[in-house]
């Protein structure tokens, strides 16, 4: 028997790192404003810039979480994305992506990933592991997770192109 509502369970795990680093900027500040001068002040003043780094990164994090639970399971081993869907599905590897859209018209909203080497991947962002996708595309040219998190929160938006990898060509061709 849990005393902790479904939906309260469920804010927590989305904002769980946001939430420890509240945690540990209040514990620095007790430990920097309420006690005694000496050594503690100072890694109290360590644990507040510590816990705020958490606090922003998870406020990151969790605005790009759109839930789980969903049909379709992403996994991702060794720079690959692979989605396993009911209906579709497929596996990119990440050295291919060529770019990245979040398509917020069809229903759940998905994830585009093309590459050079077949069809573009339709991931829904409610399938279960899809928040794992916030770490991996992070090293695209032109997209941060931040702005990842704002594209994913933004409802009524046509399909937005993110993020565009170089191609072979053009790659090689900057190097003369």
């Amino acid at each position: 028997m849990s005393f902790v509502r479904p939906g309260a369970k469920a804010a927590i795990a989305r904002w769980r790192e946001a939430l420890i680093g509240a945690g540990l900027m209040a514990l620095g500040l007790y430990w920097n404003l309420w006690l005694t001068p000496g050594l503690l002040t100072w890694v109290g003043l360590v644990v507040v810039l510590l816990g705020a780094a958490l606090f922003f990164a998870g406020l990151q994090k969790g605005r790009s979480r759109l839930g789980g639970g969903g049909p379709g399971v992403v996994q991702i081993i060794e720079r690959r994305i692979g989605f396993f869907g009911p209906l579709n599905g497929g596996i990119v590897d990440l050295d291919d992506v060529t770019s990245l859209t979040f398509d917020p018209t069809e229903h759940p909203p998905h994830w585009v990933i093309t590459h050079g080497t077949g069809p573009g991947l339709h991931i829904r962002s409610n399938a279960e592991g899809a928040d794992a996708l916030f770490e991996e595309v992070a090293g695209v040219p032109g997209l941060s997770p931040g702005r990842m998190a704002w594209i994913s929160g933004e409802e009524g938006m046509q399909q937005v192109g993110r993020g565009r990898r170089a191609g072979v060509e053009e790659r090689i061709g900057r190097l003369h």
